[in-house]
């Protein structure tokens, strides 16, 4: 029997779901595991490792999001939401707490397999070598996946500093969206433009709270994304 390309962890209490994302998980070679709920999947996630976690927001004993702040003190494992919801709130609560994407349901099953393959394409890429540089008010260490505002260390996302760092390194020039998705992850979606608004709002707020005065992320309407550093 051949062995798995990687193992996904699917936690999820509604059976019918579960049993369509496993089974879809499955045909394309990947290893998939189930809990049912979040404290199970917890224990699971410290005892035996996986390569990403697909996690449901409403579970029985904890959100998700409680799960991900949980995992997010031990792990770094990719995280992609499912949720009944898909308000701009939860999704950037969802985004702040560390999950790397979010799929509402209804979905597709090929939809959320494709998220999968791209976010581990990701999170397995090389890191760029080089040590920090300086840009302005910003310094970026891409071996370590680090950047300082203003000298004080930005605690981001996976996709906040992959943003950041296309951003990075073209200071001034304006990237499109679809330049940001291309440059900072991967993505098989069709919702670019408000995944990247949704990280850029979160980056907003987190250099606000470094005195990042005024907003050194720069809208240009119709166009895109520029960053003054």
């Amino acid at each position: 029997m051949n062995r798995p390309l990687h193992t996904v962890l699917v936690v999820e209490d509604e059976t019918a779901i579960a049993d369509t994302v496993l089974y879809a998980l499955r045909s394309e070679g990947y290893g998939a595991q189930h809990c049912l709920l979040g404290g199970d999947a917890l224990a699971t996630l410290r005892q035996q490792p996986v390569d990403l976690v697909v996690l449901d927001v409403g579970l029985p004993d904890m959100s998700g999001f409680e799960v991900c702040r949980r995992l997010r003190t031990f792990s770094e494992v990719p995280v992609i939401f499912l949720t009944a919801r898909n308000d701009e709130f939860d999704r950037v609560l969802g985004l702040e707490l560390g999950a790397d994407d979010y799929m509402a349901k209804p979905f597709s099953p090929r939809e959320l397999v494709a998220r999968v393959r791209a976010r581990l394409r990701r999170s397995q890429a090389p890191a760029e070598q080089g040590g920090w540089q300086q840009h302005g008010r910003f310094a970026i260490d891409r071996d370590g996946r680090r950047i300082r505002f203003a000298e004080q260390p930005l605690e981001l996302t996976r996709y906040e500093y992959a943003l950041m760092a296309a951003l990075l390194q073209r200071p001034g020039a304006i990237l499109s969206r679809a330049q940001l998705m291309d440059r900072g992850w991967d993505t098989d979606a069709d919702s670019a433009d408000r995944t990247v608004d949704t990280h850029v709002k979160t980056l907003r707020a987190k250099l606000r709270a470094a005195g990042a005065d005024p907003d050194p992320i720069r809208t240009h309407r119709g166009l895109g994304y520029a960053l003054e550093a």
